[in-house]
């Protein structure tokens, strides 16, 4: 299983859809105050799951228009179908315990009986397009008016019983129907994923489920979980929450949409660090518990966008006769282009950057920091590191080594080298526009 070594801080467990995207947040700003906040403080001891219901090439679409951050576990298709690691490796154990009592083909001979149930074929949901291929092994799924819905799902169920099998029916966001095997859903998939860690010796410290809709109330049902509804639940998902955990103090409904409603879980909870690096002005204001070498990388990029926005004040060359502070005389920089240069010669051309991209959606944002020991005092960090600039984005797989200032790394830290090289498919045309 992918993730961390030891036994996980915290498990956060996220629906995708209105839960941690905000699809009418157009500057994904919560998004990304939740990405800092991930990659400061929880990517080198917890696990991030996504929860969706959407299949693996709608789900991909997704990664392509917000700026999601690689997970440790994707649960795909309503939790039919689980995934590792950033290969996507399948759960092929939990697709053989589905396909028990289940048959797919004898589901569509049922479900065409009811013309109210239009295939996800071609209807919008979530201001996405579905296509054929969210239609999959263990999860036939259908439009149906609301008004309709509640009918049909009780004849539904009396004709897939009488034929025997095991299934489920789960109507979620006033129009989404989905018949699944008895034994999935995203309740089950996590359950199941608790129960391998278990068995690994992983039994994590803390578990926060976060959702939005009708197909994430068995998330809630959980044992020992501590969850959240975001602000813009939708109506199925609080009427469950009414009927079945309204006195359950572990279960809250946020007063934030989205991402903001989660980091606001993170701190009502008492689970970990709940400020984002985001929202932080004085990064001297900003230190963690738990001093990371990660936190050290966010704070500088954070630090890089907003000079670049002209969100901070330019104080001239004393701005940056501060930054080399943090970067050693002979560090050097590996661009992405093969041309290397030293450290402080790309500090010095930060200087005349400043508010190069004022007033444009510029942002900056890091994914998957992984950090390595290699003595008492010095790190090798690997992360993605991603520029968009309107609709526009490139990345970089980057690598830093780091040493701890005066052995401890509570005194901060020296970066020594950086080397870059474009992400296929992600690199620029013109190098020159990529700093560092």
């Amino acid at each position: 299983m992918a993730g961390v070594n030891s036994c996980p801080h915290l498990i956060l467990v996220s629906d995708l859809d209105f839960t941690m995207v905000d699809h009418h947040d157009s500057e994904n700003l919560s998004l990304l105050k939740f990405n800092a906040l991930w990659e400061a403080n929880y990517r080198h001891n917890s696990l991030l799951v996504f929860s969706t219901g959407r299949s693996p090439k709608i789900y991909e679409q997704l990664r392509k228009e917000k700026p999601l951050l690689s997970p440790d576990i994707t649960v795909m298709s309503v939790g039919t179908e689980i995934a590792y690691g950033r290969s996507m490796v399948p759960d092929n154990d939990w697709v053989e315990s589905l396909n028990k009592n289940w048959d797919r083909n004898m589901v569509i001979e049922e479900t065409r009986k009811f013309p109210e149930l239009i295939p996800q074929d071609w209807r919008i949901i979530y201001e996405v397009v579905q296509s054929e291929a969210d239609q999959r092994p263990h999860k036939v799924s259908f439009y149906i008016e609301k008004d309709k819905a509640e009918e049909v799902m009780k004849a539904l169920s009396e004709n897939l019983e009488k034929r025997g099998l095991d299934f489920k029916i789960i109507y979620s966001g006033g129009i989404a129907l989905d018949v699944l095997p008895q034994g999935a859903g995203k309740g089950q998939a996590l359950a199941y994923l608790l129960q391998r860690l278990k068995t690994k010796g992983k039994v994590p410290n803390n578990t926060l489920v976060c959702g939005d809709s009708g197909n994430d109330a068995e998330l809630f049902s959980v044992q020992e979980v501590y969850g959240v509804m975001v602000s813009n639940a939708q109506e199925e998902l609080l009427q469950w929450y009414a009927e079945n955990a309204k006195n359950n103090p572990n279960i809250i409904h946020a007063t934030e949409r989205c991402a903001a409603g989660i980091i606001q879980a993170i701190g009502l909870f008492s689970l970990g660090p709940n400020t984002s690096p985001r929202d932080v002005l004085c990064f001297s204001d900003c230190q963690p518990d738990d001093v990371n070498p990660g936190h050290e990388i966010v704070k500088f990029y954070l630090f890089y966008e907003r000079w670049r926005r002209a969100e901070i004040q330019d104080m001239g060359d004393p701005c940056t006769e501060y930054l080399k502070v943090d970067f050693h005389p002979d560090g050097v920089i590996v661009h992405p282009s093969g041309v290397e240069r030293s450290l402080h010669d790309c500090i010095n051309a930060l200087r005349s950057c400043y508010g190069d991209n004022r007033g444009r959606k510029f942002r900056v944002w890091l994914d998957g920091i992984s950090t390595a020991q290699m003595s008492s005092d010095t790190w090798i960090v690997k992360f993605d590191k991603w520029e968009s600039s309107g609709d526009e984005w490139h990345c970089c797989i980057t690598t830093v080594v780091l040493s701890s200032k005066g052995g401890d790394v509570s005194d901060g830290f020296t970066w020594w080298h950086v080397h870059q090289t474009w992400l296929e498919g992600w690199g620029m045309k013109d190098h020159s526009n990529w700093l560092i």
